[in-house]
C-alpha cells in the first residue's frame, strides 16, 4: 500500500514541479506551497487567495497536497495533545468518541 501511495505522490510531485503559473507570478509553485496557501486562504475565507492558489497546480495535485497537509497537521496536533490521530480527527469534526 505504501509503495502505491509513494508512486502516486511522486507522480503528483513531478507534475507539480513542471509548474503551472497564473501569469502574474513568474516563479513556479509546487503542490505543497499551493496546498498551504489554499488551506490558509480557506481558513481566512479569502476567495481571491483561494482562487489564486487553486490555479498554481492541477486540481489533482492540489487535492494530494491538501490531503498531505491535513495528515501532517493531524499528526502534529495529536502529538501535541498526546492523543491518537483518530481521536483528534473525530474531536475536530465534532464526532463522538469511539
Amino acid at each position: 500500500m505504501w509503495g502505491r501511495l509513494r508512486k502516486s505522490g511522486a507522480r503528483f510531485l513531478t507534475a507539480a514541479r513542471g509548474g503551472m503559473s497564473d501569469g502574474r507570478d513568474k516563479r513556479t509553485h509546487n503542490l505543497f506551497e499551493a496546498a498551504a496557501a489554499y488551506v490558509s486562504a480557506c481558513a481566512e475565507d479569502d476567495q481571491e487567495r483561494i482562487d489564486e492558489a487553486a490555479g498554481w497546480v492541477s486540481p489533482e495535485a492540489l487535492s494530494f497536497g491538501v490531503n498531505e497537509l491535513a495528515c501532517r497537521a493531524l499528526i502534529a496536533l495529536a502529538r501535541e495533545r498526546d492523543e491518537s490521530p483518530r481521536a483528534v480527527a473525530r474531536t475536530l469534526l465534532g464526532l463522538p468518541a469511539v
